[in-house]
């Protein structure tokens, strides 16, 4: 009589479809009730989604008068940084979900049903893109309530779109190492803030890097979330003019760092995955 172990169970595709097809559904199940679970606290959504408003309000009403760009309006600045630092904050919901789960036990009940192993990571990667979609869409319609004009054009904005949510998949990737290797959610958003807060302040998010202090400037010049507001930045307000960066297309090492970021990361949280329970 063969036996058959939960191990191989678990690593087995299925029988009547493709082994892609397999993945690519048990994914879309485990993405689907990571969403359906936001749907079921509201005020999770809510409140994710009011932080970047209050963001928007505080530089736009409060910090602007200090803040200064020559040759650009500031709010035309500050928007697509405050895109980016959206999503990058958004990233940190993959580490807190994550570590939960571990500390419920439902990732070692995920791993002795008959999926995918990747699917449990993918799938929530995979929902919080989705989140961040619904908050960008949030955050446009704040924007421009408050003065920002995209003048790049509908194509640009839309390219912008897709490069944030490319970068904010490649981050869930690093948090979801970070979710893992944390003992609950509580140590997982402590943990992961400290790794976020210098990428996304000592960055040209909201200032220009040349206003900061020169031990610091080539750090926030060429760090990732810089790169990737520096080229949402110039696909929303479209005249490079206003950007010399050392770059002639400001998505080309926005895009290098997305990838690279990617393929560092996300094998390393599949193999703490692996390991996790």
């Amino acid at each position: 009589m063969t036996t058959v172990t939960l191990t191989d169970a678990a690593t087995a595709p299925s029988t009547t479809g493709s082994s892609l097809g397999w993945v690519v559904a048990n994914i879309a199940t485990i993405a689907w009730r990571n969403l359906m679970a936001i749907l079921r606290i509201p005020e999770l959504l809510f409140f994710s989604t009011l932080q970047p408003i209050m963001f928007v309000l505080l530089f736009r009403y409060v910090f602007a008068g200090a803040i200064s760009r020559p040759g650009l309006d500031y709010v035309a600045f500050l928007m697509p940084g405050i895109f980016v630092q959206t999503v990058c904050f958004g990233a940190v919901s993959t580490a807190i979900g994550l570590a939960d789960d571990l500390q419920k036990g439902l990732i070692e009940r995920f791993r002795a049903l008959p999926m995918s192993r990747t699917a449990v990571l993918a799938g929530r990667t995979v929902a919080d893109v989705c989140r961040n979609i619904f908050v960008i869409v949030v955050m446009t319609i704040v924007a421009l309530l408050v003065g920002f004009r995209p003048t790049g054009g509908a194509l640009h904005y839309f390219f912008a779109f897709l490069l944030m949510l490319v970068f904010a998949f490649a981050l869930s990737w690093g948090f979801a190492f970070v979710g893992l290797a944390a003992p609950s959610a509580e140590t997982a958003q402590v943990m992961a803030f400290p790794l976020l807060f210098p990428l996304t302040f000592a960055s040209s998010c909201f200032v220009p890097v040349q206003t900061l202090p020169s031990w610091l400037r080539g750090f926030a010049t060429y760090q990732p979330v810089s790169q990737v507001a520096d080229a949402v930045r110039q696909l929303m307000v479209g005249n490079n003019k206003l950007f010399p960066f050392p770059f002639a297309h400001e998505w080309v090492p926005a895009l290098i760092w997305t990838v690279g970021i990617l393929v560092v990361l996300a094998p390393l949280a599949v193999r703490k995955f692996r390991n996790a329970v």
